[in-house]
């Protein structure tokens, strides 16, 4: 049963490491400058992720949305290990934006890049309703709530008008929430993307990825994080057995989903943590080798919890 799962799954992340070593060889062989991850990391914030976003909000009808046993799992799973690790990291003295992107690093599944072909592959064309819904509350709403945390950390007034100002102004101005939110009115407006404006946003949201794994083999390239792999190991426990096991809970004892529901729940929160924390602690300049090396070795790890948790789920 495992070896069944194994060589797809390697086949699905072998890219993923194929684009962070590219990266890497890069700025090993000085092909791209020390500051090559850094203005690769603003062309996918300000150009292709938004693109990507508003792209999967206007393309998704909001009655697809209305499965809310579902969201509530998949939501409760994440919101909870996010917290959890956000409330743990300030015990400990973080800032509030670093524990923020430390939440992020521990319940910020890569939904979309192995999760969709993953539940394809798993448990067929049925599953991909739970995996959009799951990408989108993944990259659309707890990445958004991850960006208000670490406005709210970054703002330096006491008085708590003031900074409430400062942060909504902020947010006002980040296309990483902009985009999702004119992508979601679009679709309720009932309109449709077509044409070349739809292959615009086809191309440039394709790039979001890519370029994020290549920027993250460029960061990774500039100096060795032995430190940093330790504080992450943390993160990576959270992400790949507490979230996947809470997620497990919820969908079979509390809230008791249809089984391919549940097992695609499951096995979404089970996936390592995606691209979207690197691109943020480039973006705000806070600690980025923590980050970077928790989505390296969780995806490195995944390939033996993912394939027990298919396992589990398939028996």
């Amino acid at each position: 049963m495992l070896s069944s799962f194994f060589t797809p799954l390697v086949t699905i992340i072998l890219p993923i490491f194929g684009l962070i070593f590219a990266g890497y060889a890069c700025r090993k062989l000085n092909r791209l400058g020390p500051h090559a991850s850094s203005e690769l990391n603003r062309f996918v914030v300000y150009l292709a992720l938004p693109a990507l976003l508003f792209d999967i909000m206007a393309n998704t009808p909001w009655s697809m949305l209305d499965e809310p046993s579902f969201i509530a799992v998949f939501g409760i799973g994440s919101f909870v290990v996010f917290a959890a690790t956000v409330l743990v990291r300030l015990k400990q003295s973080r800032h509030l934006a670093d524990a923020s992107l430390d939440g992020l690093n521990a319940a910020y599944p890569n939904t979309g890049y192995i999760g969709l072909p993953l539940c394809l592959l798993a448990f067929g064309k049925a599953s991909l309703a739970p995996a959009v819904i799951a990408t989108i509350m993944t990259v659309c709403v707890l990445f958004a709530v991850a960006i208000v945390v670490i406005e709210l950390g970054l703002q330096s007034e006491r008085h708590i008008g003031a900074t409430m100002r400062r942060v909504a102004r902020s947010l006002m101005l980040n296309p990483l929430l902009i985009a999702p939110l004119a992508g979601a009115l679009w679709s309720g407006a009932g309109l449709h993307v077509s044409g070349g404006a739809q292959a615009f946003l086809k191309l440039l949201g394709g790039a979001a990825s890519p370029c994020a794994l290549v920027a993250l083999g460029l960061f990774l390239g500039e100096k060795p994080h032995a430190r940093d792999a330790r504080r992450a190991s943390a993160l990576v426990a959270a992400k790949l057995v507490a979230q996947p096991l809470l997620t497990w809970w919820l969908a079979f004892h509390v809230f008791t989903l249809p089984p391919m529901w549940a097992k695609t729940a499951v096995l979404l929160s089970a996936l390592p943590t995606g691209t979207g924390p690197f691109m943020l602690a480039e973006f705000y300049r806070r600690e980025a080798a923590v980050t970077s090396t928790a989505i390296l070795f969780s995806t490195l790890v995944s390939l033996v919890t993912v394939t027990l948790c298919l396992a589990a789920m398939l028996a």
